[in-house]
């Protein structure tokens, strides 16, 4: 099985495949219009400027299992990361990417990719945060927040896994390496 294999929705419930994405860069996030996280839409949207000529595709999956923070309708999301970060990157249907009715493309991830990092001490305790509070986070995979990054390489294979408190512009070197 590959990232590939999967159908996902789009924001107007339409199905897509990911084949579609076959070949590219992949940068997968789980996301919240009203997180602490939020404003890495603007990193990652200018990522996606930057280096999508060249391969970079970011699929932005919004995610209200972690404090609720992504209330609104695909509609709304959208209409918010348009005005606010100008995102231009394909946007999906909400989704939970831990427990029982968790998208399958994220069961994937979780399961084919390397273990989340954190780096550096704030880093290390903001994670030990965030699975005190998260109330889905049940296994040691389980994502413990929104803006959780999977870079995909051309392949379809998970070969990163980033933390919430990564900054987009933080795995550019990687991204490059992959293009």
């Amino acid at each position: 099985m590959a990232i590939y294999d999967f159908t996902v929705l789009d924001t107007k419930k339409q199905p897509v495949s990911l084949a579609e994405y076959k070949g590219k860069v992949l940068l997968v996030v789980n996301t919240a219009t009203g997180c602490g996280f939020t404003p890495q839409y603007e990193a990652l949207e200018n990522l996606y400027k930057k280096y999508q000529e060249k391969g970079l595709v970011i699929l932005d999956f919004p995610c209200n299992q972690f404090g609720q923070q992504a209330p609104g309708t695909e509609e709304e999301i959208v209409s918010f990361c348009q005005l606010k970060y100008k995102v231009s990157f394909p946007q999906f249907a909400k989704i939970e990417v831990n427990g029982e009715n968790e998208s399958q493309v994220f069961t994937f991830l979780k399961e084919n990719g390397p273990e989340e990092k954190y780096e550096g001490l704030k880093a290390k305790a903001t994670a030990t945060m965030l699975k005190g509070i998260s109330k889905t986070f049940k296994k040691e995979n389980d994502i413990r927040w929104n803006f959780t990054k999977f870079l995909v390489d051309r392949e379809g294979k998970v070969v990163g896994r980033f933390a919430p408190t990564t900054k987009p512009e933080d795995i550019e070197a990687e991204i490059l390496k992959l293009l």
